[in-house]
């Protein structure tokens, strides 16, 4: 449980005098908790978020030195593959009390303004920022907010900031669900009932924006912080300057206040791993689905049936959930990749299809570190796990998905693209297909989710034209009532400009 705190005259007082000296919030229309005065909207976003594209950077493994200075070669190749946000696993040191492995989890941060020195000095990444500027590109870092390392300076310096339990022993963070812990025992769970430690955690990630000029922000389990504090920063965040804020997280509240442009499109990934099992190959990645159960190199992982129709169900039930922002869509991510397999090993010769879903729904599509390389190890999460790069197999393949997002305004992410029209096939049990228009500007998305050939019929009549067929790079004319014939995982995407 929290520890209770005695919030009067005192607390309020110790705020008041912490603006007042301009320590922990600086902002000049700030109130006590660090809001900015009444003109700051939330979100406060760079206009450049929207038609952008993200990739997730796991700096440890990137390159046999792993350090800040070694990834400059590899921007030129990013930017070419389209890639308008590069965001960095988190970059403090990483504390060496309690850690797992031989370097730790980079999610148990010693320091909230430090880098960490296996990647270089705070010089070295501020060169690195300045260079991601100049590529035209930009820059957001993890966030940890939940919880920190057991040797961060705030352990010592302030114990009270930390949960405790009955006999005032700090502890790690718990399941708020089940009251247990989660067994994240290498880092140590913050109190968000604690003013001050609110007002530092502000201060720190004002630091990054103002000192070192990165672009945003990717707050790890942001669920599990209470909504109000994220209020409270970003309103001075957003005072700042605009910032993107993407939440680990599938929790309206977060949007809906305005505090993140984006979250985590958990519920539809899930979906697309389903599909993917039970829809999929028996041999792929070693799977037998056998009723519910899902056997996978010998172990046993129940599992939902899915169909392509499943999409709809979640769509439908965040355009109700939802009023403001857009999801973020993925295939991979480090924790998908590190704990439950590579998008091969979970979906199979599917893996791609759900990669041009991703790309085309509503919503800012990821690429995770290896992805264009066509990676299919689960790199370590608590040690280091070099990439072999190869020839870039699939960076073509992003670089014509994130071409189209970028020039076709059908695509673009949230308010600012096209609202995914359904198109019935007479098969919407296995292929998908949807239209998203924006003005003049179009596109046609028709997938077969499944391993097994399958036709159908298109329906509807809001598509009819010429297009280009993005993959095949040959136009098409697509009416209703053309025939469909598509092969196992078969996509097709046509765009009108």
């Amino acid at each position: 449980m929290k520890t209770i705190l005695i919030i009067g005259v005192l607390a309020i007082a110790v705020s008041l005098i912490i603006i007042a000296c301009g320590g922990l919030n600086k902002q000049k229309d700030a109130g006590q908790k660090g809001h900015a005065g009444p003109n700051v909207e939330r979100p406060n976003v760079p206009e450049w978020h929207k038609n952008a594209t993200i990739y997730e950077v796991n700096l440890r493994h990137y390159t046999e030195e792993g350090t800040f200075s070694s990834f400059h070669k590899h921007l030129p190749r990013l930017k070419e593959m389209g890639v308008d946000i590069l965001w960095f696993m988190p970059i403090q040191p990483v504390s060496v009390k309690k850690r797992k492995g031989k370097l730790g989890s980079p999610y148990a941060v010693g320091n909230y303004t430090e880098v960490n020195p296996d990647y270089g000095t705070m010089e070295d990444f501020r060169e690195l920022v300045d260079a991601i500027h100049a590529a035209g590109m930009h820059c957001i870092i993890d966030w940890v907010p939940n919880h920190t390392g057991w040797d961060n300076p705030w352990i010592e310096e302030h114990p009270d900031w930390f949960t405790q339990d009955a006999e005032g022993n700090i502890v790690d963070p718990l399941n708020p669900e089940t009251g247990e812990s989660w067994g994240w025992t290498d880092v140590a769970d913050l109190n968000y009932d604690v003013p001050e430690m609110r007002m530092a955690m502000i201060e720190a990630m004002r630091f990054w924006i103002e000192d070192v000029g990165i672009d945003g922000f990717r707050v790890d389990v942001a669920h599990n912080v209470p909504t109000d504090f994220f209020e409270q920063c970003t309103d001075t965040l957003y005072s700042i300057k605009p910032v993107f804020m993407l939440a680990e997280a599938e929790y309206p509240p977060l949007r809906n206040t305005g505090s993140f442009i984006a979250d985590y499109g958990w519920e539809m990934h899930h979906v697309f791993n389903n599909i993917a099992r039970t829809q999929g190959e028996q041999e792929s990645a070693k799977k037998l689905v056998k009723g519910n159960v899902v056997v996978v190199d010998d172990k046993e992982d129940e599992i939902q049936p899915m169909t392509a129709l499943d999409i709809d169900r979640v769509l439908e039930k965040n355009k109700k959930r939802y009023k403001k922002g857009y999801q973020m869509h993925f295939t991979s991510n480090h924790d998908e990749n590190s704990w439950a397999g590579t998008e091969m090993q979970r979906m199979g010769a599917g893996h791609k299809a759900f990669a041009v879903l991703a790309a085309t729904f509503d919503g800012m599509p990821l690429i995770y570190t290896g992805q264009e390389s066509a990676l299919n190890k689960q790199l370590a999460f608590f040690d280091r796990d070099v990439i072999d790069w190869g020839d870039y197999a699939y960076a073509g393949f992003y670089k014509t998905l994130f071409d189209l997002k970028h020039r076709n305004e059908a695509l673009w992410n949230g308010k600012h693209g096209g609202e995914l029209v359904k198109i019935p096939t007479g098969n919407d049990t296995h292929i998908y297909a949807f239209t998203r228009r924006k003005g003049d500007d179009q596109v046609v998305v028709v997938i077969n989710l499944s391993s097994e050939p399958q036709k159908g019929i298109l329906g509807g009549n809001e598509y009819g034209g010429e297009y280009l067929n993005i993959f095949e790079g040959k136009k098409e004319t697509i009416r209703e009532g053309q025939e469909l014939a598509m092969e196992p995982w078969e996509y097709r995407v046509y765009s009108n400009r």
